[in-house]
C-alpha cells in the first residue's frame, strides 16, 4: 500500500510541470498554423477582352485541386482571369463555380497542378476567438485579430466585425479585399471586404462557408450575377442539372458559348448519349450534317436506351427535311428517318414513336398509311385534339371533306364548355373548313367563340376573316361592323376600305360607300379597287359623270371589272 500511495503521489507532483510543458510546446504550433496557410492566398488578376487589365483582388485555395474563394467584382465584364499563387506562379482561372453579387464572393476553379488549400471552417467563431488575416504578395503575413462581432444573415452564415493587433500599412484595397479570415489552426473562416467608409477603423469579412457553398445548377445560365462576366461557367457536378443546362443554353447561349458547353458536357459525360444528339442537333442547324450524323453514331454507340436515340435522331432528320430542303445530305432522307422511327418502335412499342411515324408519311405525302396510323392511335393515351386535328389534315389533302370535319368536331369535343384557351386553335381550323365547304354560318360561331377565348390577342386580320365569313353567311350588320374594327385596328390598310365600300355598295348604302371608297382613293391613290367602287357608288347614286371618270381611272389602274361597269353606265 506505502508502494501505491508513493506512485500516487509523485504522478500528482509531475502533473503541473507536464501541463507547463505542454503549453510550451503548442503555443509556437499554434501560432505556426495561420503563417503555413500563407501558402493558399494568391493574387487574383482579370483581363478585358482586349488584354487590359480589369481588376485584381486577393483569395485563397480550399482545397488541393483548385478550388478558390475571393470576390466576385473583378470577375464583372471579364473575359479571361488568373491568379498568381504564393510561389509567383501564374495560373489561368479554368471556370466559375458560383457566385453572389449582394456580398460580394466568387467560388471558381483554377487549372494549377497542386494547389496549397486550406480547409473551410465547418463551425462559425465567438465574440472574442481570434484570428489571422493572411495578405498576399509581397507584403505577405498573418496578421493576428480579435473577433468582435457576429452578425448572421441566410440560414446560419456569419458576418464577421474584428479588428487586428496592428495596423494595415502599406496594403492597397485591392490587396486585401478577398483576403482570408483563418482561425488558430489555420482553417479558413471569412473572407475581407471593404469597410462602407474609408475612415472606418473595424474590418470586416463575409463567411467563407457562404462562399464555398455557391454551386451552379441548370439554371445558374440565366443568373444575372454570373451571366455579368465572360469567364467560362463550370457545369453543375449533378448529371441532371448539367442535362438542364444543355437545354437552357440551347436557346439563352450565343452560337460559340454554346458550343463550348456542348464539348464539356461531352468531356465530363462521354458515357452519356445526351450530350452527343444536343451537339448533333446543334451541328444540323449549323448545316454541319456530316459532323451531326458521326454524334449520332456515337450516341448510338453510348446509348443504353437506344430507342431514344433512334427517335432522336428521326426528328433530327425530319425537321432537317421540312425545314432544311434546300440543303441536301445524301445519306437523310424522309425514308432514313422513317427506318429511324420504326428502328425506336421495335426496340420500344411505345405510341409516341408510332406517332413519329405518321408525322414522317404525311410529309411524304402517303396521307393514307397516316391516317391509318391517327386512326390506330385515337385509342391510345395519346388521344387528344391534337391527334384529331393532325387526322384531319390527311383527310384534306386526301379531299374528303366530310371525314376533315368530323375529325376537327372530335378535335374540339375534346374540351368541355366554358372552353379554355387550348382549344382556341382547333376553333379557327374548323373555322376555316367550315368556310372552305361554305358552311359560313357555322364558321361564324367558331370564330365567335374563338374570340371571347383571344380577345386580347386579336389581329385585324382576324376580324377580316370573320366579315367574309360574315358576308357569305349573310350576316351584313355582323359583317360591317367587323370590317369597321379591321379598319381602326389598321387604319392605312387599303384592302379593308375597299371591302367594306364593297360591301356598302351591295346592300345599297351608297353615301357611306362613297365616303369610304373615297378615303381608300385618300391613303392609296394608285390601288384601283377605290377608283372603282367611289365610281360605282356615284353611278348608283345618280352621279354617272363623276362616277364613269373614276371607273375610267379604275381601268386606267388595270381593275378588270372597270370595262363593263363603263359600257353599262356611260350611256
Amino acid at each position: 500500500m506505502k508502494y501505491q500511495k508513493s506512485i500516487i503521489t509523485s504522478n500528482t507532483a509531475f502533473r503541473p510541470l507536464s501541463l507547463l510543458l505542454l503549453f510550451l510546446l503548442s503555443c509556437p504550433f499554434a501560432m505556426s498554423q495561420p503563417k503555413k496557410a500563407l501558402k493558399s492566398v494568391f493574387t487574383l488578376k482579370t483581363f478585358l477582352a482586349d488584354g487590359s487589365l480589369l481588376g485584381s483582388a486577393s483569395g485563397v485555395f480550399v482545397d488541393d485541386s483548385g478550388t478558390a474563394l475571393s470576390s466576385f467584382t473583378p470577375f464583372r465584364g471579364a473575359y479571361r482571369a488568373v491568379v498568381f499563387d504564393a510561389q509567383g506562379k501564374e495560373w489561368p482561372v479554368e471556370a466559375m463555380l458560383g457566385a453572389n453579387e449582394t456580398y460580394d464572393v466568387a467560388k471558381f476553379r483554377v487549372q494549377t497542378k497542386k494547389a496549397q488549400g486550406q480547409p473551410v471552417l465547418s463551425t462559425p467563431l465567438q465574440v472574442d476567438d481570434e484570428v489571422w488575416l493572411l495578405t498576399a504578395g509581397t507584403r505577405a503575413a498573418a496578421r493576428q485579430g480579435v473577433v468582435r462581432r457576429v452578425e448572421h444573415f441566410l440560414q446560419g452564415n456569419a458576418y464577421y466585425t474584428f479588428v487586428l493587433n496592428e495596423q494595415l500599412q502599406g496594403v492597397q484595397s485591392d490587396q486585401l479585399v478577398g483576403c482570408p479570415l483563418v482561425n488558430a489552426q489555420g482553417a479558413v473562416v471569412g473572407l475581407m471586404q471593404l469597410p462602407a467608409s474609408p475612415s472606418d477603423t473595424l474590418c470586416y469579412a463575409v463567411d467563407a462557408r457562404f462562399a464555398d457553398s455557391l454551386a451552379i445548377t441548370g439554371l445558374s445560365i440565366n443568373d444575372r450575377t454570373l451571366r455579368s462576366t465572360h469567364i467560362k461557367k463550370a457545369l453543375p457536378s449533378q448529371f441532371d442539372q448539367a442535362l438542364l443546362t444543355l437545354y437552357m443554353g440551347s436557346s439563352s447561349l450565343d452560337s460559340a458559348s454554346y458550343a463550348v458547353l456542348l464539348d464539356d458536357f461531352i468531356a465530363q459525360y462521354p458515357k452519356s448519349p445526351d450530350g452527343y444528339t444536343y451537339r448533333a442537333q446543334f451541328l444540323a442547324n449549323s448545316k454541319d450534317f456530316a459532323a451531326a450524323e458521326k454524334d449520332m453514331e456515337m450516341a448510338l454507340r453510348v446509348a443504353d436506351k437506344k430507342d431514344e436515340v433512334h427517335y432522336s435522331y428521326a426528328r433530327l432528320i425530319y425537321q432537317k427535311e421540312l425545314y432544311q430542303s434546300a440543303y441536301p445530305y445524301a445519306s437523310w432522307t424522309l425514308d432514313k428517318a422513317l427506318q429511324e422511327a420504326q428502328q425506336a418502335y421495335s426496340e420500344s412499342p411505345q405510341p409516341v414513336y408510332r406517332h413519329q411515324q405518321a408525322m414522317i408519311l404525311f410529309a411524304q405525302k402517303k396521307y393514307s398509311e397516316a391516317y391509318d396510323i391517327y386512326g390506330e392511335l385515337s385509342q391510345t393515351p395519346l388521344r387528344s385534339a391534337e391527334l384529331f386535328y393532325e387526322a384531319s389534315r390527311c383527310k384534306e389533302r386526301l379531299n374528303d371533306t366530310v371525314a376533315q370535319l368530323a375529325l376537327l368536331d372530335s378535335a374540339v369535343c375534346m374540351f368541355s364548355r366554358p372552353l379554355l384557351q387550348e382549344a382556341a386553335p382547333y376553333l379557327l381550323a374548323r373555322a376555316q373548313a367550315r368556310f372552305d365547304a361554305a358552311r359560313y354560318r357555322d364558321a361564324v360561331n367558331d370564330l365567335n367563340d374563338y374570340e371571347q377565348l383571344m380577345r386580347s390577342r386579336l389581329t385585324p386580320n382576324f376580324y377580316y376573316i370573320r366579315f367574309q365569313a360574315e358576308v357569305g353567311g349573310r350576316l351584313f350588320q355582323q359583317a360591317l361592323n367587323d370590317i369597321r374594327k379591321a379598319i381602326e385596328m389598321s387604319p392605312s390598310y387599303d384592302l379593308y376600305y375597299a371591302e367594306k365600300a364593297s360591301l356598302e355598295v351591295r346592300v345599297g348604302l351608297y353615301d357611306d360607300a362613297i365616303d369610304t371608297a373615297t378615303e381608300c382613293v385618300r391613303i392609296a391613290p394608285e390601288y384601283s379597287d377605290g377608283y372603282l367602287f367611289l365610281g360605282l357608288a356615284q353611278c348608283l347614286k345618280g352621279k354617272k359623270e363623276e362616277g364613269v371618270e373614276n371607273l375610267r381611272k379604275a381601268k386606267s389602274l388595270g381593275d378588270p371589272q372597270a370595262d363593263g361597269l363603263i359600257e353599262k353606265y356611260a350611256r
